[in-house]
């Protein structure tokens, strides 16, 4: 394989670890925002679920300016987007403010990430996939290891404005090496932009993740938040039928005639909404809850990045063993059990016990980000891989997203029920039994892959069939 190719997972990493270090940076330091702004910690979800909004309305163009513009113009472009975004966030002085500036980071974001990947994609052999995925999220999972940590120290002894300006070097090191490395691929001939298919789903997916947001708040009159969520129901049929008459829509919704891509999109959503809650809901019980310091937060959270970090080294041999089917049905009921038991959190909880229970979630968590993310373009051919990416990952950010509002909704109503004014340790119970039970419901969708699903990504079928020893397939790789 050409050096700068065996370099692009690596590379492609800078852009993740700016991304998901961000991500939870501000997760650890929401406490310090809202209190620095006047706000009410729950409404600070806002600062959350609005960058995931912009990159779910804007991940549509992505693929296709790739394909335009060439992969590497569009991906340096986002770094500096998102870059700019993240100065302006910290000089946010009020909620509004930090989610205008939270929206650009998201525009940024929706061309960096899902652009990144697609390099990845187009340059990687299928059969060396699996390794490539690894590669690039080990580094890039570096950024939530150590973004409880500095974002915790940041809020509790300086300013929480550092934690945007920290992007600042990372970004023009990252600049730097796409420019340098990265190759420019771009498809020879680029069907024209689907408009009317892009104002729909950007319609649809607004309505919707707004509407889901305010659900039981007191922002907007029940009246209005029902007549949002209609208006985006109505747009999403709309775009249905837009899309069966087009030739190549937006977002393409017959990707889903692809079994293994339809089993990790769709039940990836659900896992994804379950997982999605805990950056918010854990510190926020940690600080709100339990009266424990950003830093102090921020130290034991990192235990679920450096679990998810471990696991990447582990998840091509697991997955090569026993196969995608057996490891997402297994992993989706064991990560949501895990979820479920962070429920059991008291204030007087050992320390160690918060630590193991967090690292091994995000063990096993980890795992199963990779299997999915394999195991989707396992039957996608070369000239739709940009639709497949662009659709994955339009889904992905949204049920993250909604594992924001579902976590802030449960919380909120908790809250109410229980009458108190200050959010209490037992409120945070019912919100991660929720959460943890909608990973675990994950699992039926796959129980009706085949055992050898995606078998040309992960090897598995391989092995049964030749014997070969391991050696033999490590050196096909």
């Amino acid at each position: 394989m050409p050096r700068a190719t065996r370099l692009t997972p690596f590379i492609i990493a800078c852009a993740l670890f700016m991304e998901n270090l961000d991500a939870t940076v501000i997760a650890t330091a929401l406490p310090q925002i809202a209190h620095s702004m006047g706000e009410q910690p729950l409404r600070l979800s806002l600062a959350m679920t609005s960058y995931m909004l912009a990159l779910a309305v804007f991940l549509p163009v992505s693929g296709w300016m790739a394909d335009r513009f060439g992969a590497r113009t569009v991906f340096a472009s986002a770094i500096g987007v998102f870059t700019v975004g993240s100065v302006l966030c910290g000089f946010s002085n009020g909620l509004f403010e930090l989610v205008g500036a939270r929206v650009l980071q998201g525009l940024g974001g929706a061309m960096m990430v899902p652009v990144g990947r697609l390099i990845l994609l187009k340059t990687v052999p299928k059969d060396q996939l699996v390794g490539a995925m690894a590669q690039m999220t080990i580094p890039a999972l570096v950024g939530p290891a150590v973004g409880p940590l500095v974002g915790g120290f940041i809020a509790t002894y300086a300013s929480w404005r550092w934690i945007f300006f920290i992007n600042v070097p990372i970004s023009l090191i990252g600049i730097a090496l796409v420019l340098t490395l990265i190759p420019n691929v771009r498809e020879e001939e680029v069907e024209p932009f689907d408009g009317a298919g892009f104002a729909l789903s950007a319609v649809s997916l607004a309505a919707l993740m707004f509407g889901l947001e305010n659900v039981g708040r007191t922002v907007m009159p029940p009246a209005a938040v029902a007549g949002v969520l209609a208006v985006g129901v109505a747009a999403g049929w709309l775009y249905l039928r837009h899309a069966r008459r087009v030739p190549r829509p937006v977002l393409d919704p017959s990707l889903f005639k692809l079994p293994t891509y339809c089993a990790a999109v769709l039940g990836g959503t659900l896992f994804r909404i379950g997982i999605g809650a805990v950056p918010f809901l854990m510190p926020l019980m940690l600080q709100v809850g339990f009266g424990r310091t950003a830093f102090e937060s921020g130290a034991l959270t990192f235990a679920g990045a450096v679990g998810a970090l471990t696991m990447k080294t582990l998840a091509k041999p697991i997955l090569r063993t026993v196969g995608f089917r057996r490891v997402l049905m297994g992993n989706a009921l064991l990560s949501g059990a895990i979820l479920m038991g962070y429920a059991a959190f008291r204030p007087e909880t050992a320390h160690w016990v918060i630590l193991g229970a967090l690292l091994t979630g995000g063990f096993f968590r980890s795992l199963q980000f990779t299997g999915l993310n394999s195991l989707a373009y396992a039957e996608v051919a070369k000239p739709r891989l940009s639709r497949a990416n662009t659709l994955s990952s339009v889904v992905q950010q949204v049920s993250l997203s909604l594992g924001v509002a579902v976590g802030a909704l449960v919380l909120h109503l908790t809250q109410i029920v229980s009458g108190g004014a200050e959010l209490a340790p037992a409120d945070f119970v019912p919100a991660f039994l929720t959460v943890g039970g909608m990973a675990c419901l994950s699992a039926l969708f796959f129980v009706r892959l085949p055992p050898d699903a995606g078998a040309e990504i992960s090897g598995h079928r391989a092995r049964a069939r030749a014997k070969e020893p391991p050696q033999a397939l490590e050196a096909a790789d």
